[in-house]
């Protein structure tokens, strides 16, 4: 290698760092501002928002802030007790929940790719359905997730949302972190935030959820647009009075 070169590897080494030094105090810098203020946006409801702009049909969309207090602690129980029964205890990430995930998502991939070669086997048979991405994250890595980074899948991704889960905890606080991630989570189409779900489903402010109507909107949350044509279907009423019997185990920050 001749020095010329090496001395061009080392200038794009030098610039390479101090981007990624840059960028992550930028979102350190974001964080510590959400102490203060409420975001205004995450980057996943910005994409939302553009793909639904893009469509032929008129844009609907319902968000609107609710601090702490007026949160139903109905609502903090059902989804705590849904998405995170342990996030009173743990830093940002269990790592037990994403070895086990991990786990599963590699079984349920061996099925499919079984499948997939049985099906090969046969003629005009159907491909064999896709394997379940489970994702094992906590409230706090689904938050950083929505606030700052895109839906892809990959380890780069996967590092930077364990990053700023720990800085979000270390900054923030459990108690901050759980009012935005209620007042920003995906409810339906177009429908974020407690506020606009509590209205869009049951007609209520997001202060007045009873137990069962606050456990019915947690289930919908690991696929909001799928449960939405269906909120009262009976998987989502039959989950709902499981995550209900839990929520008096649930510890409030």
């Amino acid at each position: 290698m001749s020095a010329s070169r090496g001395r061009s590897l080392r200038r794009l080494l030098y610039l390479v760092v101090v981007c990624a030094i840059a960028l992550e105090l930028t979102f350190l810098l974001r964080i510590a501002g959400m102490a203060v203020f409420d975001p205004q946006s995450t980057t996943f409801q910005r994409s939302e928002a553009w793909r639904l702009l893009r469509q032929p049909s008129a844009l609907h969309w319902r968000q609107q802030w609710l601090d702490y207090p007026a949160l139903s602690p109905a609502l903090k129980r059902a989804v705590i007790a849904s998405e995170d029964s342990g996030f009173a205890e743990h830093s940002g990430v269990e790592w037990d929940a994403i070895e086990k995930a991990v786990a599963k998502n590699e079984r349920a991939e061996t099925i499919a790719e079984r499948a997939e070669r049985r099906a090969g086997t046969k003629a005009g048979a159907r491909p064999a359905p896709a394997a379940k991405v489970v994702g094992g994250s906590t409230i706090t890595q689904q938050l950083a997730k929505n606030l700052f980074l895109s839906g892809e899948r990959n380890l780069f991704r996967k590092g930077q949302e364990l990053v700023l889960s720990y800085a979000l905890e270390t900054i923030l606080g459990k108690r901050r972190i759980l009012e935005i991630y209620l007042n920003a989570v995906e409810w339906g189409e177009g429908v974020f935030g407690a506020e606009a779900a509590a209205e869009r489903y049951f007609g209520v402010p997001a202060s007045r959820l009873g137990a069962q109507q606050a456990a019915q909107l947690a289930v919908m949350l690991p696929a909001p647009k799928r449960f939405e044509k269906r909120p009262q279907s009976p998987y989502v009423v039959g989950r709902a009075a499981t995550i209900a019997a839990r929520m008096g185990q649930v510890e409030l920050p």
